[in-house]
């Protein structure tokens, strides 16, 4: 059986709902109307596994393992299970969500003191505050040490989210100049928290003395900042990671290092946790470290219990606007019926995101008669647009509340008819500068329950959106799939599907590449400066 889910009809008449709070936090006010909170720090696993099946609601934090086995036993009165803090790395989400249990999480609480600590890291690196604790204690009293002052000096930010936004807060007071660079914010959040805009990542690096990243870990944001993009920043600048290891590439950071073309650098984060004594980080000069420290001060100890339980009880009465990291699944006729119209649309909002990052607005036209109501496919064309851009994880709960918050402006609009194909879902986004308004066009219909491609921009295609997809344009003469096929070749990547369009005989045409592999930007790069292509875009699906 699927434990139904929370919904806004959930009545509070009658006995109390109750919440069962089984690790040690700070809850805050325990007494609320309506519920009884049941607070035991550190309660152990077979009394845990008793006591939950007369309870609505679980909220842990890192130490109770909420797997299969104590899923099953809170038997259906269980709706919400709560986590104190960022992740969920011990819960079985995958279950929790087959099961119809929503999962919260309140990443927010932590975010004063994770910004804090990558101010922290920059200062002491400036101020070389490791080395010179090392050397004070081994009985060595070295005045020679020469630091940096942060006043006038220029920060890069790699992710203007929540925290990065804090940083950039809290550098304004030192006096710091900040450039960011988020091609996935709007125009008007850097205008509003007072950064200047960096178009590319390299154009961040080669203008800033102080470096900090922000993202979350993705496999965009994997390796991000490696050995080129570091010999990029100027001689003796400072580089921190205090939001998730891998973003910056270690051996990287460590040969810089060495070779002394960094002053210093700080870390919070490791790709493996703990690190093993070989660790490179550990013998590296100048890198001062801590244990992924972040989210670890008092005060967001007590944000983080009192946020929770604070969070829990709305999702009781049916608000799941805030923190939910899953989403239970929508009853089986809906799924049965729009499927692969969800799948749809979350592919054409990743597609989106990749052609133009940072909208401002999206419209989701639907054509045609649909087999069910189709709105809930404007929120997974939002979780698609959303993924990897964000610090919480977008879904069908909590998507179109991270829209808002990032500023978009949605609209939906409904056709009667649609021209060539019995459905198809029309996504438009555009952007808005001081220059000019930028839009992409894409859309798709739904052949059985597969989704497939039917429009890029002004073009008619047909192409099932799967792995890696070049998108080209050119003047409609022959030889320009004959050119860039060859040049592919060369490069052994292997092209498992064409589709190809054109606006009138002679005009521009564009066509669509499915490969096997990625592309290198160098790659991406020589391919649009064949002289028979116009622009040329990979994206993945």
């Amino acid at each position: 059986m699927t434990a139904p889910a929370p919904t806004p009809d959930t009545p509070l008449t009658g006995a109390p709902l109750r919440v069962l709070i089984c690790d040690e936090m700070n809850p805050g006010d325990l007494d609320h109307a309506g519920y009884h909170i049941d607070y035991h720090g550190n309660l152990d696993r077979a009394e845990t596994l008793r006591r939950l099946p007369d309870y609505d609601a679980l909220i842990t934090r890192s130490r109770t393992k909420v797997d299969r086995e104590l899923i099953d036993a809170a038997g259906p009165r269980l709706k919400v299970i709560g986590r104190g803090g960022v992740g969920v790395d011990n819960i079985d989400l995958d279950y929790a969500s087959l099961r119809g249990l929503l999962v919260l999480n309140a990443p927010e609480s932590n975010n004063v003191s994770a910004a804090e600590l990558a101010i922290m890291h920059l200062m002491a690196a400036a101020r070389g505050l490791t080395g010179s604790d090392a050397r004070t204690r081994a009985g060595t009293w070295d005045r020679k040490f020469l630091g940096i002052e942060l006043k006038d000096k220029t920060l890069g930010i790699v992710g203007l989210g929540r925290i990065g936004s804090i940083v950039a807060d809290r550098a304004q007071g030192l006096r710091m100049h900040i450039v960011a660079f988020d091609p996935y914010v709007p125009e008007s959040k850097f205008e509003r928290v007072g950064v200047k805009r960096a178009e590319t990542l390299d154009d961040l690096l080669r203008q800033v003395d102080f470096l900090t990243v922000h993202t979350p870990l993705t496999d965009e944001t994997t390796g991000m900042i490696g050995a080129r993009e570091l010999a990029l920043l100027k001689k003796d600048a400072i580089v921190v990671n205090a939001a998730r290891g891998g973003i910056i590439e270690e051996k990287a950071l460590v040969d810089a290092l060495k070779a002394g073309h960094l002053f210093g650098a700080g870390v919070d984060v490791f790709v493996e946790e703990p690190p093993t004594p070989e660790h490179v980080f550990l013998q590296a000069p100048n890198l001062g470290i801590t244990a992924h420290l972040g989210a670890n001060t008092r005060e967001a100890q007590e944000r983080v219990g009192a946020e929770i339980v604070s969070r829990v009880l709305d999702a009781l009465k049916g608000d799941v606007s805030k923190g939910a990291v899953n989403a239970p699944a929508l009853d089986p006729k809906t799924m049965e019926a729009l499927g692969g119209y969800l799948t749809l649309g979350e592919k054409l909002g990743r597609i989106q995101a990749q052609l133009l990052p940072g909208a401002h607005d999206i419209e989701v036209t639907f054509r045609g008669e649909f087999p069910a109501d189709p709105t809930p496919v404007v929120t997974s064309v939002l979780v698609g647009y959303l993924s990897g851009s964000t610090d919480e994880r977008p879904n069908m709960i909590n998507a179109r509340a991270l829209a808002k918050e990032r500023g978009l402006n949605l609209a939906i609009r409904e056709q009667a008819d649609s021209p060539d194909y019995q459905t198809e879902v029309i996504v438009k986004v555009t952007s808005h500068t001081a220059d000019r308004d930028r839009t992409r066009t894409v859309g798709g219909t739904v052949f059985g329950k597969s989704p497939r491609l039917t429009r890029l921009r002004d073009f008619r295609v047909e192409l099932e959106p799967e792995g890696y997809i070049l998108i080209a344009s050119n003047e409609d003469k022959p030889g320009a799939v004959a050119k860039l096929s060859t040049l592919l070749g060369t490069w052994g990547v292997n092209i498992a599907g064409m589709a190809l369009g054109r606006a009138q005989k002679g005009g521009q045409a564009l066509f669509t590449l499915t490969l096997d592999d990625g592309l290198t930007p160098e790659q991406l790069q020589a391919i649009r400066e064949l002289d028979v292509i116009e622009s040329a875009y990979l994206v993945r699906a």
